[in-house]
């Protein structure tokens, strides 16, 4: 058996708070040079764009030296270079700050923003925007919310430490508790506990309840109701794709401002900011798995629909 090679320390430095792309040479293949693996792997780049990074000296090995159009295959070998960024739309809201150590960072995201760059969210997504506003270039991301869901997320500021954070909610030591506002249905019965299994398949955008030993499991309480909504306390057990959107759907009350549940509906138009899926990351709790102290944290953010529910009517496209 090979053994895998740890990668070593990137040598470019970030761009708007954004981590190069680093590009381990597979093992087997009839590539001749490096170039030739990179334009057949990196199609969705465009034609030339790769062929350009190399005369430009862009693409670079682990000494930070620029490889060779012609530089021969080697397999296993480490190479970085910085993406092109897409053209963005900011996201007008602030990632405020809730807490700060000299191990983690506690952010409560706004909706829209994506946790971490992926896809056409890159530097506008809440780890690149902390980086910058912090000065924090190590900070990464213990775990992640939807880009459209809102609250509180974990990040860590020492690289070395990011697997005790991880561990945490991969081990379920974390307490999470979500706020939804959906229909108010008077003949469902709360509290209860949903217990279902998920499936999200690459490339379908919603995730769907399958037959099965359950894999996903959500604590559904009420916590008030007037004019038709009702909010709702969420306490997932489990972490699927989706898991709250997709149980309260299949209870019957949709979560408002969701694009995909019960049914996928047509896109809204990019920069269009009116009607925020109406689910909050409201409290993380835990004890630090680095300092032992017990953290509790409560975002301070709000849903519209319950807070205003006229001014979120009149948002209605």
């Amino acid at each position: 058996m090979r053994r895998r090679t740890p990668p070593p320390p990137a040598p470019l430095p970030q761009h708007d708070g954004v981590d190069p792309v680093r590009v381990r040479l597979p093992f087997g293949g009839q590539w001749a040079t490096v170039r030739e693996h990179l334009v057949e792997r990196l199609t969705g780049a465009g034609p030339g764009v790769v062929a350009g990074m190399f005369d430009a000296g862009l693409v670079v090995a682990a000494d930070g030296r620029a490889v060779a159009p012609d530089a021969p295959y080697e397999p296993g070998m480490f190479v970085w270079f910085h993406r092109e960024l897409p053209e963005e739309i900011t996201v007008p809201f602030p990632v405020e700050v809730v807490h700060r150590d000299e191990h983690i960072v506690v952010a409560d995201k706004p909706h829209f923003l994506a946790t971490t760059p992926r896809g056409t969210h890159v530097a506008e997504t809440a780890l690149a925007r902390l980086r910058r506003e912090l000065d924090l270039p190590s900070l990464t991301a213990a775990h992640r919310l939807d880009r459209l869901t809102a609250g509180l997320v974990l990040f860590t500021v020492r690289p070395e430490e990011r697997g005790a954070y991880q561990t945490l909610f991969r081990d379920r030591r974390v307490r999470k508790e979500y706020e939804a506002v959906a229909p108010y249905d008077p003949a469902l019965t709360l509290p209860r506990t949903v217990r279902s299994r998920i499936v999200k398949e690459r490339g379908v955008p919603a995730a769907r309840e399958v037959e099965g030993e359950p894999n996903a499991v959500t604590r559904v309480e009420s916590a008030g109701h007037r004019a038709g909504l009702g909010r709702y306390r969420l306490i997932p057990e489990t972490g699927q794709t989706h898991q709250l959107r997709v149980h309260l759907s299949a209870l019957g009350v949709p979560i408002l401002g969701d694009p995909l549940y019960p049914e996928v509906t047509a896109p809204v138009p990019a920069g269009d900011f009116r009607r925020p899926l109406q689910l909050l990351a409201r409290r993380l709790e835990f004890t630090d798995p680095v300092t032992g102290a017990e953290h509790t944290f409560v975002s301070g953010r709000t849903l519209s629909a319950w807070s205003d529910p006229a001014e979120w009517a009149d948002r209605a496209p």
